[in-house]
C-alpha cells in the first residue's frame, strides 16, 4: 500500500528525482545530501498522510523546510556561527530552485485588494475571511509571515 502511493509522483518529484541522479554522477555530495533528505521527507508525508505524491504535496514539504532553514540560519547568526549559517544558506539554495516563481509585494497587494472586494472585508476583523481566500494563491511563493503583515495593513 505505502509503495504505491510512493509511485504515484508528480512532476516536481520528477525533477527532484533526475536531479538526484545528476548530483551521483557529478559527484556533488552536498547538492546529493540535501535532495535525498528532501526525497525522504517527501515520501514520509505522503505515507504518513497515505496520500499519492503531488505537486502541492512537494511544495507543502518544501515550504515548511524553507521556513525552517530560514529560522535555523536567524538562530545559527545570533549564536555567532557564521560558518554553519552559510551552510544552511547553501541547503536552502538548493530548496528554492523547486519553489514556484515568487511574488513581488506589489503583486501581493494587488490580489489582496482584489480579494478585499471579492469577500467585502471591511477592518481587521475580516481578516480570516482574506486570509482563507489569499493562502492558497500565495502558497510557497511568498512569505507566509509577511503576507499576514499586507493584510492587516490593509485591513487597519
Amino acid at each position: 500500500m505505502a509503495d504505491s502511493l510512493v509511485k504515484a509522483e508528480s512532476p516536481l518529484l520528477q525533477q527532484i528525482l533526475a536531479d538526484i541522479k545528476a548530483a551521483m554522477k557529478a559527484h556533488d555530495t552536498m547538492t546529493l545530501e540535501v535532495l535525498r533528505t528532501l526525497h525522504s521527507d517527501i515520501k514520509n508525508v505522503a505515507i504518513n498522510a497515505q496520500k499519492e505524491i503531488t505537486d502541492e504535496t512537494v511544495l507543502d514539504v518544501l515550504s515548511k523546510s524553507i521556513k525552517q532553514r530560514n529560522e535555523s540560519i536567524e538562530m545559527l547568526r545570533k549564536g555567532g556561527r557564521e560558518q554553519n549559517a552559510q551552510e544552511e544558506e547553501k541547503t536552502l539554495a538548493v530548496y528554492q530552485k523547486y519553489l514556484p516563481q515568487q511574488l513581488t509585494e506589489e503583486e501581493v497587494k494587488a490580489l489582496i485588494a482584489e480579494i478585499k472586494a471579492q469577500v467585502g472585508a471591511q477592518g481587521p476583523k475580516d481578516m480570516g475571511k482574506v486570509m482563507k481566500e489569499l493562502s492558497p494563491k500565495a502558497k510557497g511563493r511568498f512569505d507566509g509571515r509577511r503576507l499576514s503583515e499586507l493584510v492587516k495593513e490593509a485591513l487597519a
